[in-house]
């Protein structure tokens, strides 16, 4: 196995179980429709605890994040030469997982009239569209998982590899405590990657793609993670 081949798995991983409880929540007529933040908080969580085990077990350092990538580049001794490898395998990924996540609920999103939440199944949008405080709060998110990866694994620091189970109780817990004015992005692949396949994607009676809200979920992850990872480092 390879970088590119554990990262790409393991972000499609991600994106098919974040994505599709999204989808399995906001849907018409799917079976966990209606079933609320909890279950879209906690499928996350196990969605990058499956994505990182699988990245790691296949050669990757189970990042799944181009933000916590180049923020361990920057600051904590990641081989650069790998930095555009493990960028391009988790948007590559992230795009893959949101194409594999319509063909699943296609008939669901044929059954939903709301644009809105056809677009919410792909990407992030905020619950109060303010530049400043979006973009403010996708850095305090990103920051948290940076900081609280790199305290959690030791291994980071070295070796640029993440464990699995922690990191998915740490995403499991930004979600519920700082996920409700924007949606918690903390990735720019994760948003971007599944936006990006649902501008090309023929979803029946789509929306816009969001491009003017676009740039907040990649800017704000990348300087969350770049503030932990310099931050730990002092410490």
């Amino acid at each position: 196995m390879s970088p590119f081949i554990g990262e790409f798995i393991g972000t499609a991983l991600l994106i098919i179980m974040g994505n599709g409880v999204v989808a399995n929540v906001l849907l018409n007529k799917s079976k966990g429709q209606n079933g609320g933040w909890i279950v879209i908080t906690f499928g996350w969580g196990m969605a990058v605890f499956i994505g990182v085990y699988a990245a790691t077990k296949l050669g990757g350092g189970g990042h799944l994040n181009p933000a916590v990538t180049i923020a361990l580049t920057a600051f904590a001794d990641f081989d650069s030469s790998l930095l555009l490898t493990y960028i391009a395998a988790q948007f590559a990924g992230a795009i893959t997982g949101a194409m594999i996540v319509w063909v699943a609920y296609k008939q669901h999103f044929e059954a939903t009239e709301d644009k809105d939440l056809k677009l919410a199944v792909f990407c992030n949008a905020p619950a109060i569209r303010s530049v400043g405080h979006n973009l403010t709060t996708e850095i305090i998110g990103t920051f948290v998982l940076m900081f609280g990866a790199m305290a959690m694994s030791p291994a980071v620091s070295s070796m640029g590899t993440l464990d699995a189970l922690p990191v998915g109780l740490l995403v499991l817990g930004i979600g519920l405590s700082l996920g409700g004015p924007t949606g918690y992005a903390i990735n720019p692949a994760r948003d971007l990657g599944p936006r990006i396949a649902h501008f090309i994607l023929p979803v029946a009676g789509k929306r816009d793609s969001d491009w003017s809200y676009s740039w907040i979920p990649v800017i704000g992850p990348i300087i969350g993670a770049l503030i932990a990872a310099w931050a730990y480092g002092l410490l």
